[in-house]
């Protein structure tokens, strides 16, 4: 078996993460954050979403995150843009990426942006080819890629369908998302094979939910297909505001801690990381929802 010999993280932490919290994180802890996660080696951050405030009032400061973030150079800032409004919002704020996204799901397409998976790529075409015209590179977010809240178990036929669609309107990386952590290694490998039919290994990557507490298990199977890049949330944070139960993404440090333990490089400086975690989730009153930050901190402490 020849697995992997760097992986590339993507920490949505700050955008993935913070969205669901009740509480409002200032614009300087978020910039705060991004800073800490950069100087801890990450190159690869999805800073805020250019969204209505009405939907997603955590981000309504999408603009001022992104002006006050000193950048690094290689270091690779993305938005979430839902449609061209904030698309053309999002341009001001030079991100080098956008986020588009869909999902594998009719009924959950249908209750999280109120049409079918056809209609909301179709919505997206005008996005991704304004974003590409600008030169601004564009990866597709596949939502509900092994199973649905509202429908249970989706067929691989059904990712296959929406990675086509994402590739046919220019999409050029997509991540298959497991939005509410119920997949196991096998389902997300087929989920995985199904995508691979559209996209070459080098355009896709993994984006697990740890619900059932099988993210690392999902991460490794993904790492055994050839797939090097993964979405990661520091601290564990997150969950998604269409998916009830559904805790947050696989936290970062314990994706780290496993790929070090593997000899696979990730340029991130575990140590710091911690830290960045650690400060995060004191702003939010609670311990890091990461296992390993957890016995590395007790380990300090003692």
């Amino acid at each position: 078996m020849k697995l992997p010999a760097k992986v590339k993280l993507v920490d949505v932490g700050p955008r993935d993460g913070l969205q669901n919290e009740k509480q409002p994180v200032p614009a300087a802890v978020k910039i705060e954050l991004v800073h800490r996660l950069q100087d801890a080696g990450l190159k690869n951050i999805e800073v805020t979403s250019f969204v209505s405030p009405k939907w997603v009032p955590q981000m309504a400061d999408n603009a001022e995150v992104m002006a006050g973030i000193q950048r690094q150079p290689g270091v690779c800032y993305s938005v979430l843009t839902p449609n061209m409004q904030g698309f053309e919002a999002a341009l001001g704020a030079q991100p080098d990426e956008i986020v588009v996204f869909g999902a594998a799901s009719e009924a959950f397409s249908q209750r999280n942006i109120n049409c079918s998976i056809a209609e909301s790529i179709e919505r997206f075409r005008p996005v991704v080819e304004a974003a590409r015209a600008k030169g601004i590179h564009v990866r597709g977010a596949m939502s509900c890629t092994v199973g649905c809240p509202y429908e249970g178990e989706i067929a691989p036929a059904r990712v296959e369908m929406l990675a086509r669609l994402m590739k046919d309107i220019g999409v050029q990386h997509v991540g298959v998302a497991d939005t509410i952590g119920v997949g196991t290694p096998l389902k997300v490998q087929r989920a995985l094979e199904a995508t691979l039919r559209h996209f070459d290994i080098n355009d896709i990557s993994g984006h697990f939910h740890d619900t059932y507490g099988q993210a690392l298990a999902n991460t490794l199977a993904s790492l055994e297909l050839g797939v090097w890049q993964f979405d990661t949330s520091v601290a564990g944070l997150g969950g998604c505001p269409y998916a009830k139960g559904a805790t947050g993404n696989v936290a970062t440090e314990d994706v780290v801690y496993l790929l070090h333990g593997m000899d696979i490089e990730t340029g991130i400086d575990l140590d710091k990381l911690i830290d960045a975690g650690k400060f995060i989730s004191d702003f939010l009153g609670r311990p890091p929802g990461s296992r390993a930050a957890t016995a590395l901190l007790n380990k300090r402490a003692a």
